[in-house]
């Protein structure tokens, strides 16, 4: 150990082109580093909201990781004159020995790119679904919903879902231009019960809940047209009448906030259960078996 520094000092003194070129690529980082950390300060006076700075926060580190590794491998690659020589090659060397993460990165840019989804989306890649929280070169992380938990509210975990499975497998986003879903709410009365007047009643529980809905979701879909072909004729809520095996089913059919989902249904059956409990000719249905006896009426 005494003799440590002498060793460094001495090939320092022997080895003078890799000295240069060491602390060239330490100032070389330093530089980046701090460049990094003063144009985020500045970012982060300029711009209160968190999701903002958050976003300019990874944008930079990756631009600063981008531009650390291009210097630094022109200081140790100096015989490679040719920019493009220099990314051909180590793209091929990754392609071949890092195949996975590669397609993982190749991900990362269609996301990027092309924007499927953004943080704060709540989408579904295969049987996965959830909130996205967190977007990666390798991963994108999610706040899992559904699973055990009904109505799509959390469940508390978190997964990291990687880039590459954006190519594999079907990706449907929830809030992407058009922030509403279709949510159906069945409501089965008895034969005997006067249909007609529930299915009126219901008729106006969802008008009267989802008054503010459908305003908002005409703006959404003209806003919606200009990046997909989206039609919808009618966006205001309308009950359906069935026939099912216990009685008459009335499907309450209507726009959702998918975040409020279950809040919205609890507050639509509130209300029915409230005016139906007004009605003695109305009864709810359920599965139900009657037994008759020969030569009994």
């Amino acid at each position: 150990m005494p003799d440590f520094p002498n060793r460094v000092q001495e090939f320092i003194q022997n080895s003078p082109g890799i000295t240069y070129q060491v602390t060239l690529s330490i100032i070389a980082i330093f530089v980046i580093w701090l460049v990094r950390l003063i144009t985020l300060r500045i970012i982060n006076k300029k711009l209160p909201e968190a999701k903002a700075q958050y976003k300019w926060r990874k944008n930079l580190t990756y631009i600063a990781v981008f531009l650390g590794f291009l210097i630094v491998g022109r200081i140790w690659f100096e015989g490679l004159q040719s920019l493009a020589t220099f990314l051909g090659l180590l793209s091929a060397g990754l392609a071949i020995a890092l195949r996975g993460p590669v397609t993982d990165f190749a991900g990362w840019i269609f996301l990027i790119w092309r924007k499927p989804f953004d943080v704060g989306d709540r989408i579904q890649v295969g049987d996965v679904k959830g909130d996205v929280i967190d977007i990666r070169v390798f991963k994108f992380t999610l706040l899992e919903i559904g699973n055990w938990v009904h109505a799509d509210q959390s469940t508390g975990r978190v997964i990291h879902v990687p880039n590459h499975l954006v190519f594999d497998d079907s990706l449907a986003n929830y809030t992407s231009d058009f922030e509403f879903i279709w949510n159906e709410l069945q409501v089965l009365v008895t034969f005997e019960s006067d249909w007609k007047k529930a299915k009126q009643i219901l008729q106006e529980i969802a008008n009267k809940h989802l008054k503010d809905y459908v305003n908002e979701a005409q703006n959404q879909v003209s806003h919606a047209k200009k990046s997909y072909l989206i039609h919808y004729r009618y966006l205001t809520p309308t009950v359906y009448t069935d026939v099912h095996d216990s009685g008459i089913c009335l499907t309450i059919r209507h726009l959702s906030n998918p975040r409020k989902r279950r809040k919205l249904g609890q507050d639509i059956w509130e209300d029915v259960l409230d005016r139906f409990d007004e009605h003695d000719d109305i009864d709810l249905a359920y599965p139900t078996m009657r037994i008759y006896k020969e030569g009994e009426h």
